[in-house]
């Protein structure tokens, strides 16, 4: 398997449809953090956790299926549902426990799912749960997502406009400071997007962001009983803080943090504030 072009790191062998990057510093014995990123991204989005966090455990910066490097095979097969269970699979397959789930937006979604069914099968296996602007509840979906409703249309838009210039308008309306948006940010999210397989798989994704069973997943917030850092910013225009504020009430033991002057993307836009506190956090509950 390739390496990612996305972020440094090892890529393991895995049997399944996801491109795993590990990154680590020689530490043995530490926990165990897999990396969830967010529609449309791919393990750059964690450019600068990952590195820190090596010094603390094992990371495995998950490219899910049909997204980044991973492969996108036309099974429609894209849902947060399905995209779990893969996760669920690669835990299994790779024999991992001592784990801190770890998403964002549509990632964050995805640990959740992750999250209940360890829970309830193997409680011992999930130490901690952090979700970054993590849609939950039932929500308005933004314009870039929504369009996968019309997969034609969204395919001769991308085409007409340009994958790099599509990209960075979406990036740019999602921060709070359209300033920080560079080109390497521009051609790692872009990159997916020049290749039909690319722009049918995100389609699909879109498609089915919203769970089936979401009202019985909402249910069973509750049953996610690991110390849970949630990490919004004030600036949230994608997922509405209301939900970081609910979910720290429904979940029963979870911390919200919200940055100031933050939109959608904290661990790129504050890398050092928000990793501050996913730190302080981890601090606070090591075993």
């Amino acid at each position: 398997m390739s390496t990612s072009p996305f972020i440094s790191g090892r890529a393991l062998d895995v049997d399944l449809p996801l491109h795993v990057t590990e990154v680590t510093r020689g530490v043995d014995g530490g926990p165990t953090f897999v990396m969830l990123h967010g529609f449309g991204a791919s393990s750059f989005t964690w450019r600068y956790w990952a590195p820190k966090l090596a010094n603390r455990g094992r990371v495995l910066c998950v490219d899910y299926k049909g997204f980044g490097a991973a492969p996108k095979p036309a099974d429609d097969e894209y849902g947060p549902t399905s995209q779990a269970e893969l996760v669920l699979r690669l835990i299994d397959e790779l024999g991992l426990d001592r784990l801190t789930l770890v998403g964002h937006s549509l990632g964050g979604g995805i640990a959740l799912l992750a999250a209940q069914h360890l829970c309830t099968s193997s409680p011992s296996h999930l130490e901690r749960l952090v979700l970054v602007s993590s849609p939950t509840y039932r929500q308005p979906l933004p314009p870039f997502v929504s369009l996968s409703n019309w997969p034609r249309l969204g395919r001769l838009l991308i085409r007409a406009v340009g994958p790099r210039r599509l990209v960075r308008f979406v990036i740019r309306s999602i921060v709070r400071d359209p300033d920080m948006v560079d080109t390497r940010m521009v051609e790692a999210y872009a990159r997916p997007l020049l290749r039909e397989d690319g722009i049918d798989a995100m389609m699909a994704a879109g498609r089915r962001i919203v769970p089936d069973n979401i009202d019985e997943v909402v249910d069973k917030i509750g049953d996610v009983d690991v110390p849970t850092l949630l990490i919004w910013g004030d600036f949230e225009r994608v997922v509405p803080e209301w939900v970081g504020r609910r979910l720290a009430l429904d979940l029963p033991d979870a911390h919200l943090v919200v940055l100031e002057r933050c939109g959608h993307i904290p661990p790129e836009e504050k890398p050092d504030e928000s990793y501050a506190a996913l730190s302080t956090f981890l601090d606070e509950t090591e075993r």
